[in-house]
């Protein structure tokens, strides 16, 4: 059995999908023109910008209130089967995306895909990558609380537990692209990387931002988990001093 000191202090990277690994969100956003369209209404990049990052749900909630007329659960799936004609006919990897994963396997850490896509999506993306990078995927259909609550963040290091007890919130790194995928990242006390894309993201210091995944490399996330359990001791320190 491995010392405490032995075990890496890196011990999982929870992966967005939309925006993060694929930029689908084109795909999205031509789907909701082409429904709202069809009930005979408008929709405007700026509506479309208000969706980014958001639960189905809630993204659903307001295309009823932009004039589709239909139930939650249909705008949901005709949404996504028109993502999954378009992601079949071109994956619009994002860049550095699939390399980083790729380090991050042949490096023996675990990765979890963490998705407010349902798992029909999901799983046609992870069906295009070479390798089985992911453990696990936690998708929108299987949370009762969408980003920007941590509840899938929250699930997926539950999940991750089980194997591995030792395993806490900060030895994770979770890689988001829009600001209810950050917030929902930062609620679950996970270490936290934006990637800003389509959306420019607002500062805060809980998280640290790059501007693209090309050329990052585990080396660098584990130096993040370095900080953080560092500033834990630190903390930990000063509060049994005083």
């Amino acid at each position: 059995m491995e010392s405490a000191a032995a075990q890496p202090l890196l011990k999982a990277v929870l992966w967005d999908m939309d925006g993060t690994i694929v930029d689908t969100e084109p795909y999205w956003i031509e789907a909701e023109h082409n429904l709202v369209q069809a009930h005979g209404g408008t929709w405007s990049h700026e509506q479309a910008m208000q969706l980014v990052g958001q639960s189905l749900v809630h993204s659903a909630g307001i295309l009823q209130r932009a004039g589709v007329r239909l139930e939650i659960r249909e705008i949901i799936d005709t949404l996504t089967a028109q993502v999954i004609s378009r992601v079949r006919e071109n994956v619009p990897w994002r860049p550095g995306a699939r390399e980083l994963l790729d380090e991050l396997f042949s490096a023996g850490v675990r990765c979890a895909l963490v998705t407010m896509s349902e798992a029909p999506l999901a799983r046609e993306i992870v069906a295009s990558l070479p390798r089985p990078y992911f453990e696990f995927l936690v998708t929108g259909d299987t949370v009762t609380k969408g980003k920007p609550h941590p509840e899938a963040y929250l699930k997926a290091v539950d999940l991750l537990k089980q194997a591995d007890p030792q395993l806490t919130v900060d030895h994770c790194v979770a890689l988001e692209d829009s600001e209810p995928g950050v917030a929902a990242a930062v609620g679950s006390g996970a270490v936290t990387v934006a990637i800003p894309h389509l959306v420019p993201l607002p500062e805060d210091a809980r998280r640290t931002t790059w501007d693209t995944l090309a050329d990052r490399s585990v080396g660098e996330l584990e130096e993040l988990v370095r900080l953080r359990l560092g500033s834990r001791e630190s903390a930990a320190a000063f509060e049994n001093v005083n």
